[in-house]
């Protein structure tokens, strides 16, 4: 319970910081008197599944609703399909918490100090395994306290995933010790929160980043169009007609660059070429750069279909196309498919994308932009790769009407203010019907909307061309966690219990 209420939309993020101990002080088979006796690894397994249900029925618990309203599921069947996603990712915790139960009962305290290294491997795997899905990685509960969000500029939202382990394995060690074990486990906490809080209020105090390279006044609209109206027929006109009369509001405003949410065009932009030329004749009347998300139609053999984003340059000519590489499941393809046929009408609800093969770089006014359609932009690796290509400054185009007033929208937009601050780079945020806004380098939220409203969101960003160290190391803490793990489980298997 915790974990899950570390998170939006209704945890706090002080929260993440005692959020493992209680798990902790469990898998050390704490007894009130001994401590770092150890639990068998099958009763390490279970707690970990019993903590990763309860924190991930509590933080993504708006899947159900999402495919009973939208993929024509029964309520009976739709709690279950929710159910699978929460019990696969709670697998994850049950793994580490089964690899930690292991080490504490052969190393000790050693065991319980190498046990967020495997909470940080479970998280990294999570990232990656089936497609990967690293929805609220727990580092990510405190993006919002700045200063030591500031550690991601470094480590990633791994690194500070394992920084708020280990503070919370050390509140355990100081729960069940006493003397100058606890005052020591006490003493380690306070430093690994001190030292890292004051090097990011100094980093956030330079302010460096918000000083260089060019500017450019960018304007985000924000259409607020219900799901149900997205693709009516009798609504198209109309929605069409309030992007370019806000587009054109905004470039008049002063905008150079306008974002559209995904998916924002209610047609293909390429197979409407009357439609389409009137955003080209806004993009060129107007001298803006627009991007704006579209699916895009692939004939051949066997047709294709891509969620897309569409970049026009000043002139309105189409200048790039990128192609989402992550799908979103259950959303734009329903894995196992074929074996969950109790979900029959949400595999017919749901559209059958094509994922894209490669991150596009999209030239605005002289410089590379990027862009994330949706949930990609919380795989931390993806939008690495986009910097590493050149990318200057992040976008992220959204539709989240699919979520109603949920957790979801509020937890989307926490996640992609965490790249920003990993990648040092401002981050732009168009999305249909909120939450839109402006980040900076530093996590820093300059504007944002609120859900439902029909709005634009206008400021000035940077292009900005410095790494951060961990645009230039990746993952590379986190692959330390994983090898830690790996040599912490091999040694617990084969060497004799160390003293606790």
């Amino acid at each position: 319970m915790l974990l899950a209420l570390s998170f939006p939309r209704y945890g706090h993020p002080a929260v993440a910081f005692i959020a493992l101990t209680p798990l902790y002080v469990a898998l050390s088979g704490w007894t009130g008197r001994v401590a770092f006796q150890g639990v068998s690894t099958r009763r390490g397994f279970l707690l970990g599944l019993v903590a990763g249900t309860v924190h991930f029925g509590g933080t993504v618990y708006w899947t159900s609703g999402t495919v009973a309203t939208f993929g024509g599921l029964p309520w009976l069947v739709a709690i279950p399909v929710a159910g699978i996603l929460v019990l696969y990712m709670a697998f994850y915790i049950a793994a580490a918490s089964a690899a930690s139960a292991l080490m504490i009962r052969k190393l000790g305290a050693a065991g319980l100090l190498l046990s967020p290294a495997a909470w940080v491997t479970a998280e990294y795997a999570r990232a990656y395994a089936i497609g990967g899905f690293p929805w609220i990685p727990l580092g990510n509960a405190v993006v919002s306290v700045l200063p030591i969000a500031q550690v991601a500029s470094l480590t990633g939202v791994y690194g500070l995933s394992w920084l708020l382990a280990t503070v919370n394995a050390c509140f355990a060690v100081g729960a069940m010790t006493a003397g100058r074990r606890r005052a020591i486990a006490a003493g380690l906490a306070i430093v690994l929160l001190a030292a890292p809080s004051l090097w990011g209020a100094a980093r956030i105090r330079d302010g460096r980043l918000t000083r260089e390279g060019d500017t450019i006044s960018i304007a985000l609209i924000q259409g607020n169009v219900p799901q149900a109206e997205k693709w009516d027929p009798g609504r198209a006109t109309a929605i069409f007609a309030r992007y370019l009369r806000m587009t054109r509001d905004a470039a008049a405003a002063g905008a150079r660059f306008i974002l559209w949410p995904e998916s924002a065009t209610p047609f293909y932009f390429e197979e409407d070429p009357r439609s389409a030329d009137q955003i080209r004749r806004t993009a060129s009347d107007t001298g803006t750069w627009l991007l704006f998300g579209s699916d895009q139609l692939e004939r051949g053999a066997e047709n294709k279909s891509y969620n897309a984003a569409f970049m026009l340059d000043d002139h309105g000519a189409t200048s790039a196309v990128y192609r989402k590489i992550y799908l979103v499941p259950f959303g734009e393809y329903v894995p196992f498919g074929s074996l969950l046929t109790f979900v029959a009408p949400l595999v017919e609800a749901v559209s059958a994308f094509t994922p894209g093969q490669q991150v596009t770089m999209l030239p605005v006014n002289g410089h590379m932009v990027s862009t994330a359609i949706c949930y990609e932009v919380v795989y931390p690796h993806l939008i690495r790769r986009a910097v590493l290509n050149g990318s200057e400054l992040l976008t992220t185009i959204t539709n989240d009407a699919w979520y109603g007033e949920t957790s979801a929208p509020f937890q989307h937009f926490e996640l992609a203010r965490m790249r920003a601050i990993e990648q040092g780079r401002y981050l732009i945020r168009a999305a249909n019907t909120g939450i839109s806004g402006i980040v900076d380098p530093y996590g820093r939220v300059l504007a944002r909307t609120n859900l439902f409203e029909t709005t634009t969101v206008a400021g000035d960003v940077r292009f900005l061309q410095e790494r951060t160290v961990y645009a230039t190391i990746g993952d590379l803490p986190a692959q330390l966690a994983v090898l830690l793990t790996i040599i912490g489980v091999g040694v617990s298997l084969v060497g004799r219990r160390l003293g606790g």
